[in-house]
């Protein structure tokens, strides 16, 4: 009987051994996918706060719990099942859905330097609507669409990472990540869009510190936002770039991936100190030309196809 205990607890050591080391392989995996997909975080959390601005402060906080929850249901029940799914039965599919997306990404930031530097509006025309739950519903189901678009990027570059990896170690890599991009961007979020008010009620203290910073937060508020557009719109340009980029070289084309790799380690090795951070701002800034490029090919194309709808203004 003891040594059947024995035996017993030893099966359940080894048990618990198992899982902590699945543990470890899917936080160590979720760590690395989740830095790779950084880009596309920046992306996400520099274009939402757009669907709040304008709108009743009150409701802001909540009109991003509903994004946040319809975040969620993009990564959990749709994306999540389909990507294991592809990552079983047609694992060829994900570089080529990737770089659709990653086009797409390109594309939106075409656009919005087109309008940067005065080429039209991009976009759905405003809500017409006085009704102010119209409005909300339709601000959410706006934004819950980008989402889901910018999430597939962010768990199929995660799945792209760990695709090697037995099924139950890509769920838990794409559980995790999706979670906490979800939580960073949208409590990233959530506090960009409070900053006025928190600036505020700084301004109401008798510190006289507390009531500079207030001052501070108020009116750095707006430049915060036009940062937060650009740096957006770059984001979209490097990541769809880079995914482009390096995409084509998994399907064997070594241009322009390989040339890009040996310029940025030059510049790597030749700046001493700083040689890793100037040879990864090399990859970063001709990844985001590349984007720019291919992005302003495709809006174009798109923009003559819509001329030619009947009806369409020319």
């Amino acid at each position: 009987m003891p040594s059947g205990l024995i035996a017993l607890l030893d099966d359940v050591a080894g048990i618990a051994k198992l899982a902590a080391a699945s543990v470890d392989d899917v936080s160590a995996a979720a760590g690395k996918a989740g830095a790779k997909a950084a880009g596309v975080v920046i992306d996400d959390a520099a274009v939402t706060p757009k669907y709040v601005t304008g709108l009743s402060p009150s409701r802001e906080l909540p009109i991003i719990g509903k994004i946040a929850l319809g975040s969620i249901r993009n990564k959990l029940l749709l994306i999540l099942p389909v990507a294991l799914l592809l990552t079983a039965f047609a694992p060829w599919a994900l570089t080529p859905i990737l770089m659709l997306g990653g086009t797409y990404l390109c594309f939106e930031g075409a656009e919005k330097l087109m309008e940067m530097f005065g080429g039209g509006h991009h976009g759905e025309d405003e809500p017409v609507s006085d009704d102010p739950a119209h409005l909300e519903a339709r601000t959410v189901s706006g934004a819950v669409r980008t989402d889901l678009i910018l999430s597939a990027e962010i768990m199929v570059i995660a799945l792209n990472d760990v695709a090697h990896r037995p099924l139950a170690i890509q769920a838990g890599v794409l559980l995790v990540v999706g979670l906490a991009m979800t939580v960073a961007v949208y409590g990233a979020v959530a506090l960009i869009v409070k900053m006025d008010d928190i600036g505020l009620h700084m301004v109401e203290k008798p510190s006289r510190v507390s009531q500079a910073v207030g001052r501070g937060l108020v009116k750095g508020m707006p430049v915060i936002m036009s940062a937060l557009s650009v740096i957006g719109t770059f984001a979209m340009l490097w990541v769809g770039g880079g995914i482009l980029m390096h995409g084509a070289h998994e399907l064997g084309l070594h241009w322009p991936a390989v040339p890009v790799e040996h310029l940025a380690h030059a510049v790597a090795h030749a700046t001493g100190p700083v040689g890793p951070a100037l040879g990864w701002l090399v990859t970063v800034v001709i990844s985001a030309v590349i984007g720019a490029i291919i992005g302003g090919v495709v809006a174009f194309v798109l923009h003559q196809i819509g001329r030619l709808k009947p009806g369409a203004a020319h």
